[in-house]
């Protein structure tokens, strides 16, 4: 089934491998519980992060469609991309500069609507 609602956070600063253990938590859940297990999670400011998508892809998903029933939208898919990285330079032993990588992600969300059963 296609999508009901997209939302998506660019140039997050969190490194994308931590921010997917949260993720993987919430594929295939219902909206409000995906809410509820980022809210409890372990992974803080992963959660955070992707809380803050999910409220933008539920609000998308109300002005998109004025009549749909939030109780019945689900996250369909969700992923977390790498992005571009700042390189910076620490002194090390023997005048040498080792790098750094303050690494960045991209998130984004798909809501889709289960029919009643």
């Amino acid at each position: 089934m296609a999508y009901v609602a997209v939302a998506k956070a660019k140039y997050a600063k969190m490194a994308p491998r931590k921010t997917r253990l949260a993720a993987d938590m919430i594929r295939g859940k219902d909206a409000g519980e995906a809410r509820t297990i980022l809210r409890f999670s372990k992974k803080k400011k992963a959660a955070l992060l992707i809380m803050r998508v999910l409220d933008s892809a539920i609000a998308n998903a109300q002005v998109k469609h004025p009549n749909i029933d939030v109780d019945h939208l689900y996250v369909s898919r969700i992923y977390v991309d790498k992005a571009p990285y700042l390189k910076r330079f620490r002194t090390a032993p023997r005048g040498r500069g080792m790098a750094i990588l303050k690494r960045y992600c991209h998130i984004t969300i798909e809501l889709g609507e289960r029919e009643e059963k």
